[in-house]
């Protein structure tokens, strides 16, 4: 790991996801679209592009501006392109492994955009394996595609409808055909995918910010269990699977989403503000001032302020520009990681009772440095304020997150966390607060990373798996929700 990724103790992104039909500046706005989704995937960036009669891709490791230029841009013509950042929550870090994934087959050309994580990929794959697929990647988008290659369905729509008939766990997907986008997300919802109107061409993306930067207008969510078409006869919707419970991110609201999208038809910023709210009235106390823990802190704090009374500051500033690849000078120069991120402001916390606001604690670690960094500054007592609960379990859909022995909110008491951060108290966002904050509240969200309870269940082979890789004792996995106790994670045991 390197040493900008251990600065901020925070959940690895997913994926992000772009697709745009019928305008001749397809590659480029998908590059602008993968640009605003950028904070879903540091690790790759792919555009592929079709003129009608073929699809050209290309792919790199890196940022989204590492990955194309003018002259990369220019050799992927046509009227619809689609394009994904990634990181990798399954699937080695490399080249092979970096979306979109382009296959030619009996159905034609396909490429194919994933964001998260299919909890049956590896039942399916040994079953495609033992027919004898040969796979080239280690990602569990591939066996969407070999199964798309492999159906008997009579048309591509179908044959797509076909292949995630057979799939199981998180999905929002933008595939390209040579003439048509493709939009499609699991019955669950667990992922967020909006349609946008760019004049007379259609766009199908994961967060609204990506409208916003190529100048489109938002229309509506991709439906949990809906599948989209775009095509020169406009815009058709398809509904082929069962209905199921709606589990959407929580987390989407928490952490992943940028401020300025709506994801699953609210306004994030509003929806982390009033967390900040909430977290205000169940947790307040009696402080000089607020200041957030940036950026992810911000709208949390503005709601805690707004709602305690008490001023907020920005007392940490951040350093946008640090690169992936930060050069360590010296060991001795201690806490230079979280130091050459954030720089306290003397003058905002010298003398005062400061409350820090956070979105979330995974490990603790920069948690901890942070706190002893405004103590340093001059900070007569310092709180920390925490906008949702304690994160207990790991994500099997789509999210990388650490093993369970390194998650502080399962591993410790509230008191040994306090004493670990050495503040001078510390409290998290009920549950019922977060869920309160959203539209459905907690009937409509996945919150398994706070409670241990899972709404996809397992399949046999893959329970079989996860109980032997989290220590578990063997016990068929039931197709209701149920409670999964995880001891520990020794690896990511599902793909995405």
């Amino acid at each position: 790991m390197g040493a900008t990724q251990q600065m901020l103790d925070k959940f690895k992104d997913e994926c992000g996801v772009f697709g745009i039909f019928g305008h001749p500046e397809a590659s480029n706005l998908t590059y602008l679209g993968l640009y605003a989704l950028q904070h879903r995937g540091q690790e790759s960036a792919g555009i592929a592009a079709s003129d009608g009669a073929q699809i050209r891709v290309s792919k790199a490791m890196g940022y989204v501006n590492e990955a194309f230029d003018g002259d990369t841009l220019s050799k992927l013509p046509g009227r619809m392109a689609a394009g994904h950042v990634r990181y990798s929550t399954a699937g080695e870090s490399r080249l092979a492994n970096a979306q979109p994934i382009v296959v030619d087959s009996v159905h034609g050309q396909l490429a194919i955009c994933h964001n998260g994580n299919l909890i049956n990929a590896g039942e399916v794959r040994d079953m495609l394996v033992r027919q004898g697929a040969i796979f080239q990647t280690n990602s569990d988008t591939e066996v969407v595609v070999h199964l798309f290659a492999r159906s008997r369905a009579d048309g591509v729509e179908a044959a797509i409808i076909d292949a995630l008939s057979q799939v199981r766990g998180a999905f929002s997907f933008v595939m390209m055909t040579k003439d048509r986008i493709v939009g499609a997300r699991d019955p669950h919802g667990f992922r967020p995918l909006a349609i946008g109107r760019l004049g007379d061409a259609w766009v199908i993306c994961s967060e609204t910010c990506a409208l916003d930067l190529i100048g489109a207008t938002y229309v509506r969510d991709v439906e949990p269990g809906e599948v989209v078409v775009a095509s020169q006869h406009g815009l058709k919707s398809i509904k082929p699977f069962t209905a199921a419970p709606k589990a959407q991110c929580v987390f989407e609201h928490v952490y992943f989403a940028r401020p300025d999208s709506y994801v699953f038809g609210e306004s994030v910023n509003e929806v982390r503000t009033e967390f900040g709210r909430r977290l205000a009235r169940e947790a307040g106390v009696e402080a000089d001032v607020i200041v957030p823990i940036p950026d992810s802190g911000v709208c949390a704090a503005v709601g805690f302020a707004e709602a305690s009374g008490i001023p907020m500051r920005m007392g940490l500033i951040r350093n946008h520009y640090v690169g992936r690849t930060f050069i360590q000078p010296q060991q001795s120069i201690r806490h230079f990681g979280v130091r050459v991120k954030l720089n306290p402001v003397r003058s905002i916390l010298e003398g005062k009772r400061v409350v820090l606001v956070d979105d979330s604690i995974v490990r603790g670690t920069t948690s901890r440095k942070i706190v002893r960094m405004v103590r340093s500054a001059g900070a007569r007592e310092v709180h920390m304020r925490v906008s949702c609960p304690p994160t207990i379990s790991p994500c099997f859909y789509g999210v990388d997150t650490p093993r369970k022995s390194e998650l502080i909110g399962a591993t410790h008491t509230l008191e040994e966390i306090r004493k670990y951060l050495d503040a001078d108290s510390v409290q998290y966002l009920s549950l019922d607060g977060l869920t309160g904050a959203v539209k459905g509240g907690r009937a409509s969200y996945c919150t398994s990373c706070y409670t241990g309870v899972y709404p996809v269940a397992f399949p046999r082979d893959e329970a079989a798996y996860l109980q032997l890789a989290l220590k578990l004792n063997p016990e068929p996995m039931r197709s209701e929700p149920m409670p999964i106790t995880i001891p520990d994670l020794e690896k990511d045991p599902v793909a995405g």
